[in-house]
C-alpha cells in the first residue's frame, strides 16, 4: 500500500491489517517507533477541521516527525495551479502529505504526480480514515465487525456511507442505508460494489437487529446552501430512543462528529453513548498512526 486514497482501493487484508495495527498503536502510545525520525508531513487542508487535524497532527509528531499545516489559503489546490505542479513541488520538498478537500480526483492526481505517500484525509467521495476508525472501534465494543449488522441513518450519499459501501463489500458484513430518496446512495456504486447493502427510506426497517447504528451531520461542509431542504427532508432520519428500541440489545451507536443533539441524533441517546462516541474519535489518531507507519514502510 503505497497511499490511503480510498477504502475502496484496499483489499480486505489491508484494512484488517491496519485495523490490528491500531489496536498496536493504542496500546504502546509513547513507545511507538519512531518512524517518521527526519521526516516533514505536510496537511493540506481545503476544509477544515478539528478531529481529522488534531488526530494527524498529534500522530505525526508522536511517530518522531514534523509536520506543516497549509491551509485553503495557503495553497494553490484546486484554485488554478494544475494539481500535479503542486504534486510535484510538494513531492521534492516533503516525506508525505495528508489531504483533505472537495474532489476525490485531486487527492488521486496528487498522489500520482508527487510519489510521495499520500493520504485522503476526508473528499466528498470518501472518508476512509473514519471508517477505520469506526471498524476499530466495532471491534473493540462488539469483538469482531464480521457477521455483524450496521445500520447509516441520514445522508446516505455522502462520503461516510459510501466508504461504509467499500467497507462491506471487503469484508463481507451486512450494511443497511436508511435515506430519504433524494439522499441514497448511487445505486450504481451499490451494484458496483457487490456488497450486501439494502437501501431504504424506512428506519425502523434499517435498524431492526442492526449491531451498529450509525449517522452523520446532515450539513455537510460545502452544502450550507441547502440547509434548510436538507433539514425538512432529513428530518425524519434520526436516531432516538424510539429508534433504538428496534436494534439488537446493547447495540453500539457511532456517529463521527460534530454531532448536532436533536437533529440527527437526540441528546438522550448521545449521551448515553458517549463514552463509545469519543473513543471512535480518539481511535483516529491510533488507526492514522498506523497507516501512516505502514505507508512509510512501503515507501
Amino acid at each position: 500500500m503505497k497511499h490511503l486514497l480510498s477504502i475502496e482501493a484496499l483489499t480486505a487484508g489491508e484494512i484488517r491489517s491496519l485495523i490490528a495495527q491500531g489496536h498496536e498503536m493504542k496500546r504502546m502510545r509513547g513507545k511507538e517507533p519512531q518512524v517518521l525520525t527526519g521526516q516533514c508531513w505536510a496537511m493540506m487542508f481545503a476544509k477544515n477541521s478539528t478531529r481529522t487535524r488534531v488526530s494527524f497532527e498529534v500522530g505525526v509528531r508522536e511517530l518522531g516527525g514534523r509536520v506543516m499545516f497549509l491551509s485553503a489559503n495557503d495553497i494553490q489546490l484546486g484554485r488554478g495551479e494544475p494539481i500535479k505542479d503542486t504534486a510535484r513541488v510538494m513531492g521534492r520538498m516533503v516525506h508525505g502529505a495528508i489531504i483533505r478537500t472537495f474532489a476525490q480526483r485531486d487527492v488521486e492526481e496528487f498522489a500520482e504526480f508527487s510519489k510521495i505517500p499520500t493520504i485522503n484525509a476526508l473528499t466528498d467521495a470518501e472518508h476512509p480514515c473514519q471508517i477505520l476508525a469506526d471498524l476499530m472501534t466495532i471491534e473493540e465494543r462488539l469483538g469482531s465487525y464480521d457477521d455483524r449488522v450496521v445500520c447509516f441513518i441520514g445522508d446516505g450519499a455522502c462520503n461516510v456511507p459510501i466508504s461504509w459501501i467499500w467497507a462491506a463489500a471487503r469484508l463481507g458484513f451486512e450494511l443497511r442505508i436508511a435515506a430519504p430518496k433524494v439522499f441514497q446512495p448511487d445505486p450504481e456504486i451499490v451494484k458496483r460494489s457487490g456488497a450486501k447493502v439494502f437501501v431504504t427510506t424506512d428506519c425502523a426497517e434499517a435498524a431492526r437487529g442492526a449491531d451498529v447504528v450509525y449517522t452523520d451531520t446532515w450539513i455537510s461542509m460545502g452544502k450550507e446552501a441547502e440547509v434548510e431542504y436538507r433539514m425538512a427532508q432529513l428530518a425524519p432520519y434520526k436516531i432516538d430512543a424510539a429508534l433504538m428500541e428496534n436494534a439488537k440489545p446493547g447495540a453500539v451507536v457511532l456517529h463521527c462528529l460534530p454531532a448536532y443533539r436533536g437533529k440527527e441524533i437526540s441528546e438522550e441517546i448521545m449521551e448515553a453513548h458517549a463514552t463509545t462516541i469519543f473513543d471512535e474519535a480518539e481511535n483516529r489518531l491510533h488507526v492514522q498512526k498506523a497507516v501512516i507507519a505502514g505507508l512509510v514502510a512501503e515507501a
